[in-house]
């Protein structure tokens, strides 16, 4: 799907490009630049932990190249150092040699002895000569494998340096990684603790009824109360029928003397 939309997109680039003079090729590649940062983001903190630590696993055989590179390097200094050791050498027995022969010509002798044989003075001059010019190359070629022994010395100097700081900056990375990947294991914790989500609701239908029961007690405790204020003052003696008989006649008394009264004093008039 993405190869089609590159290919889509870098076609109405160049039709546009081509027809209206505008130049939409930077707008592709901000495009394919915004696609492959948004293709980096969509993928899981795991995933590129993992690509991170086969990117890593991947400098093994790039940091063995480099230590067999550096071993056989150490090898041909070696051999090159020995090289200028025994040039030398042979430069100091040449060089002892004609001061010798040097030393002996300064004598004016017409012939000299060495190991056994006699040499006329023409003789050892003309081998002294020979024997100079050989030191002469010699010693030359000493000096120019010094400068290469140095040369490579440094150069071997710094690629164990290259190395070290290679296999420090791998151990490095090895840490780090190890660090993201706690964190985000501590991340993936707080994010499932957060989603959690816990089926309380028989939790609280339990509490609506609990809160129900005490709202209804409430309710019949301040009635009770209420009838306690307003209807407590109970007559504790009990009616009789005598109390009601005498009740009786005396309204009735009461009402016949009014009546009598009355009479009289309409009989006085």
């Amino acid at each position: 799907m993405i190869k089609k939309i590159l290919l889509a997109g870098g076609g109405l680039a160049l039709l546009s490009s081509l027809t209206f003079g505008v130049p939409l090729f930077s707008y592709a590649r901000c495009g394919v630049s915004w696609l492959q940062e948004s293709a980096s983001d969509a993928m899981p903190l795991e995933w590129e932990l993992k690509r991170a630590r086969q990117m890593i696993a991947d400098l093994k055989p790039e940091i063995e190249v480099n230590a067999k590179r550096i071993a056989r390097e150490k090898v041909d200094f070696a051999k090159l150092e020995k090289q200028l050791d025994q040039t030398n050498e042979r430069l100091a027995k040449t060089q002892s040699d004609i001061e010798r022969l040097s030393e002996d010509l300064r004598s004016e002798n017409e012939y000299y002895s060495y190991g056994g044989r006699t040499y006329t003075s023409a003789q050892v001059q003309s081998d002294l000569g020979n024997r100079f010019k050989r030191f002469k190359t010699r010693r030359a070629t000493a000096e120019k494998l010094g400068q290469m022994l140095a040369a490579r010395e440094a150069s071997l100097q710094a690629a164990q340096e290259r190395m070290e700081a290679m296999l420090g900056a791998k151990s490095q990375l090895e840490v780090e990684v190890e660090n993201l990947q706690a964190r985000v294991g501590a991340l993936r914790v707080a994010q499932t603790s957060s989603q959690l989500n816990l089926d309380d609701s028989q939790l609280a239908r339990t509490r609506e009824l609990l809160d129900e029961i005490a709202t209804r007690i409430d309710v019949e405790e301040e009635t009770m109360s209420i009838d306690v204020e307003y209807f407590s003052e109970i007559d504790l003696d009990e009616p009789s029928g005598e109390n009601l008989l005498n009740e009786i006649s005396s309204y009735f008394e009461g009402a016949n003397s009014k009546q009598s009264e009355s009479f009289v004093a309409i009989q006085i008039d």
